[in-house]
Order: structure tokens, then sequence, then C-alpha cells
């Protein structure tokens, strides 16, 4: 069964251009940054890489990244603008890369759309070097817990976001600019004990608030917690 990436690629081409949608450009992007900048990365694996965005960003500071992607267009896409770029076809469930290859592995929003994450996280953690950084940026689980219905008016017919089922794994629909793809709502303690039980080490946890842009958009996103970021340490 499709989720949706292939009949959606083209959408999302559109959707992120060349700078990326609100969310990435004036939430997540400065703090994600924050965490790679100056701090002696020589190489990073992008988990979901998309059409290659963050792995133009990692090559401007100096790191050589990979990327991974299951969906061939956004592939040919990230390629295309990036002609130098390592971009391969990929599963993040099964890394065609020896163990301890990468000091930074990121997923960028991308743990949403992986349906066997015990296995993606393991994974991610096997090809990670000894003393390496597990950078993460995910939906907010107050988030994914409100879909696919997200904001609707309530009695007075103002806006609220409404969270329900929380602790019940699930995957939603959701859609949005001719867009429609399958997230998986997981509650944040599945993400925490995943990575705890991999001997992993939390060095940094955020949920960024947006620093820009539309005032309309920032509003909602303060509203509701969109996104987290963690920065998790491998032993050694």
């Amino acid at each position: 069964m499709s989720n949706g990436w292939k009949e959606s690629a083209s959408a999302w081409i559109a959707e992120q251009a060349e700078d990326g949608d609100y969310g990435r450009v004036y939430v997540l992007d400065k703090p994600m940054l924050e965490r790679v900048s100056g701090r002696g990365f020589k190489n990073a694996l992008d988990v979901g890489c998309g059409e290659g965005r963050f792995c133009r960003i990692l090559k401007d500071l100096g790191i050589k990244p990979v990327g991974i992607d299951p969906t061939e267009e956004l592939l040919a896409q990230a390629q295309a603008r990036d002609p130098e770029g390592d971009y391969r076809f990929g599963y993040a469930e099964a890394l065609e890369f020896p163990d301890a290859s990468f000091d930074l592995v990121v997923s960028y929003l991308s743990l949403i759309d992986i349906p066997y994450l015990r296995k993606a996280i393991a994974e991610m953690v096997r090809v990670l070097a000894p003393g390496g950084t597990l950078l993460i940026a995910n939906l907010n689980s107050f988030n994914t817990a409100g879909q696919p219905a997200g904001w609707q008016p309530d009695i007075n017919g103002d806006p609220r976001f409404y969270v329900d089922h929380y602790l019940e794994e699930r995957v939603d629909w959701v859609e949005w600019r001719g867009i429609r793809i399958q997230n998986w709502h997981r509650p944040l303690s599945t993400y925490m004990s995943l990575l705890l039980g991999h001997g992993l080490t939390l060095r940094h946890f955020a949920e960024p608030a947006p620093y820009g842009g539309d005032p309309d958009k920032a509003d909602r996103y303060r509203r509701v917690p969109y996104f987290l970021v963690m920065e998790w340490q491998k032993g050694g």
C-alpha cells in the first residue's frame, strides 16, 4: 500500500521550492544549525533527505553529507540541484552502510514517515560512530495526536487544536496543497524509550518557537507545539 509520497512528490517539490516551507525556514533551521555549526563534524547521513535541501545546507557548512530517501522523484530533484552530491535510494530500516560510518546522523522531519520506527532507530544508531551525534527534528507528539482534524472551531467559533488518543500509536492521512501522505503519531515516550534503550545520551531537547515569517502562522505555532529538536550522543 502506498504511503502517498510517490504520488505527492511533485507537489512536495513545489511546496518546498528552494528555501523550504514556513516550519523549516522560520522554526527549525536555526536551532538545527546551532546544533551542527562549528562542531567539527566531517560527514553526515541525512535519513529521508527528500529533495536534498538540508544536505545542501550541510555542504555549505563544510560537512560531507550522504542523503537517502525511498522516493525516486525526490532523489532525482536532489541530484539535479546538487549534481556532485551523494544521494541514494534507501530505507531507514535497512541502511546499506557499515557500522560506525558517520559522525553525524540527521533525521529532519522523517521519523513521522517511517512505519518501522524501532528498526530505523536501531539502524541509525548502528551507522553512527562512537561519540557521534544523532540529531532529530520531528513533529511534536501533541501535534500528531491532533491529526487529521487539527484546528477546529470551538462552541464560540474560535479556532482550537484538539488532541485526542495521545497514547495510541497510529498512522493518519494528512493533506495540504496537493500533498497527501501518511504521518505516524507516536507518544513522546515511545521515541524517548527507544533512544534511551540504545544507550544514547540526551544532550539537547527543545520545542522551538517561530522567529519570523507570517505573524498569523507564527501565532499558531506558538499556540500549539508543532516541532521538537533532540540531540543524542552515542557512547564511546
